[in-house]
């Protein structure tokens, strides 16, 4: 059935009369059934969702999803987009981390209750952590309680040799966010943020640099924009003013494994079959995207019929063998 979370987004959006909202919690429903193998009931939830969308008026509009989040035309070589289904509550994360990343949320929510007396709202986020840690994971998360699109912006479409068609780029994904509401996610932020300072930078990439600051502090738009880095000491330091907030994730410790591992189990039919803390243990000096995989891996293995059931051994085999791989 429906997370406690997932009972209380339905009952916002129908308070709220945000249709569009409703409609994608409900599409996270089917899809958390569906991994707890009811694929009957997740059928119907989708069938439901379906029909309701197709009775809609369609399009976009200024404050919320359209049903079909695929960008067009010349966005098209520069958007990835997709309805997350995983939410803040699937994800392992400090109490300060989820704190910070709830108030992200909940500004969002009530954005026009803060509008009404002038407040700023939290629209502006950088992520900073070490790769595996998370941080496109929490976009998603982001995405998938607000119940809006996730729009990846695609470096290879967006960077080119001739840095002018660079700009029209960015100023077309600028215009994008300020039409179709959204989560815009800038992963590798550091290929357009680096220090305009640097020793190997040249004249055009400071111009890029330049005219994302330009863009970025304009922007009033009421999608929520989120810049992901590996490497924060590369950034320019003008790129910190610009955000509301910088998120710091680290790499996993124990506790934190052991969570994630839990979490991961909870939606198969093998959670009981293995040791968390045993597994988190194996887990010490990977990150959270190697442990999860290694998770995988083993569950992967029962579907596949290459083994019966899902072990603490066979979870610590497959950790092993990714250490060993890195």
């Amino acid at each position: 059935m429906a997370s406690a979370d997932q009972i209380k987004a339905l009952l916002r959006s129908h308070v709220d009369g945000d249709d569009s909202h409703f409609l994608a919690v409900a599409m996270q429903v089917a899809a958390h059934e569906a991994r707890l193998g009811h694929s009957r009931i997740a059928a119907e939830i989708r069938e439901i969702v379906d029909d309701a969308k197709r009775s809609r008026r369609g399009g976009w509009d200024r404050t919320g999803p359209a049903s079909d989040p695929r960008p067009r035309g010349e966005l098209a070589d520069l958007l990835d987009a997709e309805y997350p289904m995983v939410t803040l509550a699937s994800m392992a994360l400090t109490d300060d981390l989820r704190e910070r990343l709830c108030r992200v949320v909940e500004e969002q929510e009530h954005a026009q209750r803060l509008r009404d007396y002038d407040l700023p709202i939290r629209r502006k986020v950088l992520l900073v952590g070490p790769p595996g840690s998370g941080k496109t994971m929490t976009a998603h998360a982001l995405a998938g309680e607000l119940g809006l699109p996730l729009f990846t912006v695609r470096l290879d479409g967006l960077i080119t040799k001739y840095m002018g068609e660079t700009i029209a780029k960015l100023r077309l994904i600028f215009d994008a966010m300020a039409e179709k509401r959204g989560v815009y996610l800038f992963d590798e932020f550091d290929s357009i943020g680096s220090d305009r300072g640097s020793g190997d930078d040249v004249g055009e990439i400071r111009r890029v640099l330049n005219a994302f600051l330009m863009y970025i502090e304009r922007d009033a738009s009421l999608s929520l924009v989120i810049a992901a880095t590996n490497h924060p000491a590369r950034l320019d330091s003008a790129l910190h003013r610009r955000f509301d907030d910088v998120v710091v994730l680290d790499e996993p410790t124990a506790p934190l494994l052991e969570a994630a591992v839990v979490n991961r189990l909870a939606v198969t039919a093998w959670a009981d079959a293995v040791d968390a803390a045993a597994v988190a243990h194996a887990a010490r000096g990977l990150n959270f995207s190697d442990a999860m995989r290694a998770v995988d891996e083993a569950v992967k293995d029962v579907v596949l019929e290459r083994s019966e059931t899902v072990t603490t051994d066979a979870v610590v085999r497959h950790l092993n063998a990714r250490a060993n791989r890195s």
